[in-house]
Order: structure tokens, then C-alpha cells, then sequence
């Protein structure tokens, strides 16, 4: 039995990722502002009022799991906004950059010293952060931010490869969730066993990849 400690689990793919690992006979701690009746039934330590745009929250999850030896970490909490080039000052930029650049890292450093050796840290980040993949623009926000968590995720890998711990940078697929109004190709159960399996196949190996939840490695 592993112990798995995901971000943003109390909807969509953080949810049903919360479900597979626990359908699996693993331990889930779920880290999320608020809980979920949903997230109820599959977590067996629910951490509220987790806030990652504030710098006490993440002094506060440490210190909350100082005694935990954890075996995954999934940084999946994320925000998504829609700017175009007559909005690229919005305060949603920067917002989206704290999310999901920053808190990420953030955590992982947190924790850091309660990550067994052999560890596994999954950063749950978009193809949309793609420099080499972009052939719409638009996004920028988000792109940015992807972008950015994917740069900071790399190092990462490269700072814990000492410590034995590997660090994969996963995109989930074009997932039917509320962030991005239902739409999509994949239920979010299918994105959460897809996400699941190349959480397995991490290695310290071929850590600081960038994968796409179907076995695909993406372009940077």
C-alpha cells in the first residue's frame, strides 16, 4: 500500500484520481480548500482549507504531514482562463501563474522531507505549456503557466535525482471537466488510469519527461 498525497482532489481528474488510487488499496490524502461528498467516499485523510495562493498554506500542509512518509505526490490543483492578445495584462494571468507554476514547486519543496526515498512526484501540467505545440495561440495565461511549471518541474528532477525521487511532468488529455465546460475526448476515469499507469512507469530514470497521459512523450 502506497501513500499518495494529491492537490485539488475534490473534483474532476483530482477526484477520480483520488478514486483509482484508492480503488487500488492505496492510501489517499486529499489536499483541497474545500471537500466533496464525492471525495468523502475515496480519501482516507481529507486536509482542508488549502489555499496555494497563500504562503501559509503550504508551512501548514508540511508541518499537518511532517509525520507522513509519502510515496506519490500529484500536484493537480490548477486554474484555466481564456485571454487574447487585448488581455494580456489581466490580473487572471497572474493568478493562473501562481496556481499553476508556482504552487506546485512549492509544494513539492514543502514536502520534500517527508517524500520516501523512491518517491514519485507527478506534476499535472497541459500540452497547451507546448512552446513547439503551439498552433493557436491565444491562452496565454495558461500556456504561460504551463510553460513555466514544466521549466520549473525539470529542475525539480534534476534537485531530488539525489534523494532517489522522480519527478514526471504528465498531461492528461482533453478531459470532460468543469474547467473546461464538459467538453473533451476523455472522461475524467479515463485520464486518472491513463495518469495512473505512467505514474507507475516513472523511473528515476526517465525523470523530468514530458509525457501526454497516453504513452506519448510531448515536444517542449
Amino acid at each position: 500500500m502506497k501513500t499518495v498525497v494529491i492537490s485539488g482532489a475534490n473534483r474532476g481528474i483530482g477526484l477520480a484520481l483520488a478514486q483509482c488510487y484508492k480503488n487500488r488499496g492505496d492510501r489517499v490524502i486529499a489536499l483541497v480548500r474545500r471537500s466533496s461528498e464525492e471525495l468523502k467516499h475515496c480519501a482516507d485523510r481529507i486536509i482542508e482549507d488549502v489555499d496555494l495562493a497563500d504562503e501559509a498554506s503550504f508551512s501548514a500542509v508540511a508541518e499537518t504531514l511532517s509525520a507522513t512518509a509519502i510515496d506519490v505526490l500529484i500536484n493537480n490543483a490548477g486554474v484555466l482562463f481564456s485571454e487574447s492578445i487585448d488581455e494580456v495584462f489581466s490580473a487572471s494571468m497572474l493568478e493562473q501563474y501562481t496556481i499553476n507554476a508556482l504552487a506546485p514547486i512549492r509544494l513539492s519543496s514543502a514536502l520534500k522531507p517527508s517524500l520516501n526515498g523512491g518517491a514519485k512526484i507527478a506534476c499535472i501540467t497541459s500540452r497547451m505549456g507546448s512552446i513547439a505545440d503551439n498552433g493557436s495561440g491565444a491562452y496565454y495565461g495558461y500556456r504561460m503557466s504551463k510553460a513555466a511549471l514544466n521549466a520549473g518541474a525539470k529542475s525539480l528532477a534534476l534537485d531530488l535525482k539525489g534523494q532517489n525521487v522522480a519527478v514526471a511532468l504528465l498531461h492528461p488529455g482533453f478531459v470532460q471537466t468543469e474547467m473546461v465546460n464538459y467538453a473533451g475526448d476523455i472522461d475524467a476515469q479515463t485520464a486518472a488510469e491513463r495518469l495512473s499507469k505512467r505514474i507507475d512507469e516513472l523511473t528515476i530514470h526517465n525523470s523530468g519527461s514530458f509525457w501526454h497521459s497516453n504513452g506519448e512523450q510531448l515536444p517542449w
